[in-house]
């Protein structure tokens, strides 16, 4: 019996049928007003869809049913003598909305060990592109290839019930998340290691495996894989790898296609690919002054300078939070107490000191402070991992968590095909116009 399945269908069942009664009542209620500038400007603010495992709170960050995370660090179960939660714990959470108990998660990691086998020919894939590609391709290309075993694929040809499809997608979930860590880390080796790949240690937690796989020892990385795994793990449904994987999933393309399609949208600059972008800024900033200790007035003046040429501060900002990124705050307390004498890291810490001050001067930008991306690159770097383009890879196996459960829910709940309505400029401009004549009409 799989406890966690027979949970999650007990609960999507009660769900749908509330949420049945609830849109039969007030299903032409209205929840907002779109303005033209959200018609043009990406949609952004509209709710418009259903995400059942996580919500952005402006103040207090990603809450994952709920939880927020300092929440969530002192709740979700942790390794022996650890002190970050598993993200296996996570899971469990995002899935079925319930703190797992120490024996649910570990059956939890004995089911992804199981799960965890990666077709040969998905190495023979990776192995036939070339190695300087980029890391997020060969993701993408990796999880492709695995579709040739989806469950939900098998069984919709077969001719399942509509009521199974999120049985499928939980088979399809639990595979793909128990074998992403050997893809990463498989692509990680091949990349940069010449191929030396490094076996998997059964006996590991998710994430402790993922790092040992990695090629990077120690008890306190294994702990920052953990603790980085969980806190990039979901976003609310409407940042765009979310959104793209359930936009994907909503034709009911299996797990594996919707996933790879959400990864790209992971891999553009403007979402997931700034991580690696702060780390460049970081590296150029020190190559310019000349030391790999600058001052604050060293840094301060290279601030002003980069604003002064029109370019923005990568890892400053956040188009909903109000605060500093709690991801953020979560990594500074992992660095305080176990790499507080580090180099890169106090420079990510001198510009925490003066990065606000001179955004909140400019007067323009809503949120001065740092986001989650302004310190994991750094901690990468001082745990050797200096190949930023890789740094999304990680992001992406931690994402999937997310989006993966969310797709389970999807389907659980019988989410229709998504399928917004478009309108061009000329639409829009008669629009506008008849709007005026009516006003006139009416004065």
């Amino acid at each position: 019996m799989d406890p966690l399945k027979q949970k999650f269908g007990e609960k999507a069942n009660a769900l749908r049928t509330k949420m049945k009664a609830m849109l039969k009542v007030h299903g032409a209620d209205k929840v907002d007003e779109v303005t033209i500038k959200q018609v043009f400007g990406g949609m952004r603010g509209v709710k418009s869809m259903v995400w059942e495992t996580s919500q952005l709170d402006p103040n207090d960050g990603i809450r994952f049913r709920g939880l927020s995370i300092p929440e969530l660090r002192e709740k979700l179960p942790k390794a022996p003598g650890g002190k970050e939660p598993l993200p296996e714990a996570l899971f469990w959470l995002m899935l079925v909305g319930e703190v797992p108990t120490d024996e649910q998660v570990k059956w939890l990691t004995e089911q992804w060990v199981s799960r965890s086998i990666v077709p040969d020919h998905t190495y023979k894939v990776l192995d036939a592109m070339p190695t300087d590609t980029h890391p997020m391709t060969q993701l993408t290309t990796a999880i492709s290839s695995m579709g040739t075993s989806s469950v939900f694929a098998r069984r919709y040809a077969e001719g399942m019930n509509k009521s199974e499809y999120w049985d499928a997608t939980y088979e399809d979930t639990m595979n793909l998340i128990a074998r992403l860590p050997r893809v990463a880390s498989y692509i990680y080796r091949r990349t940069y290691h010449n191929s030396e790949h490094i076996g998997p240690e059964i006996s590991l937690d998710w994430g402790a495996n993922f790092a040992h796989m990695l090629g990077v020892e120690g008890d306190d990385f294994k702990e920052f894989m953990r603790l980085y795994l969980t806190i990039h793990a979901d976003h609310e449904g409407g940042n765009a790898s979310a959104h793209t994987t359930h936009l994907v999933g909503s034709t009911l393309s299996d797990a594996y296609n919707s996933l790879s399609a959400g990864m790209g949208a992971l891999a553009g600059p403007l979402h997931g690919l700034a991580n690696q972008e702060v780390i460049k800024w970081i590296f150029r900033m020190l190559d310019t002054l000349g030391t790999r200790t600058p001052s604050k007035d060293q840094i301060k003046e290279y601030v002003n300078n980069t604003l002064a040429a029109g370019q923005v501060i990568p890892g400053y900002g956040h188009a909903v939070l109000r605060q500093p990124d709690p991801r953020f705050t979560a990594q500074k307390r992992f660095a305080e107490e176990y790499i507080a004498d580090s180099e890169i890291i106090n420079v990510v810490w001198n510009c925490f000191e003066v990065v606000p001050p001179i955004l909140k001067g400019l007067g323009k930008v809503k949120n001065p402070w740092p986001n989650v991306d302004a310190h994991s690159g750094a901690i990468l770097v001082h745990y050797g991992m200096s190949h930023y383009s890789f740094y999304t890879v990680l992001f992406g196996v931690s994402r999937a968590m997310g989006v993966l459960s969310a797709m389970c829910w999807s389907r659980a709940l019988g989410m229709p095909l998504e399928r917004p309505k478009s309108v061009t400029c000329e639409w829009v401009t008669n629009y506008l116009e008849a709007q005026k004549k009516n006003e006139a009409t009416l004065n």
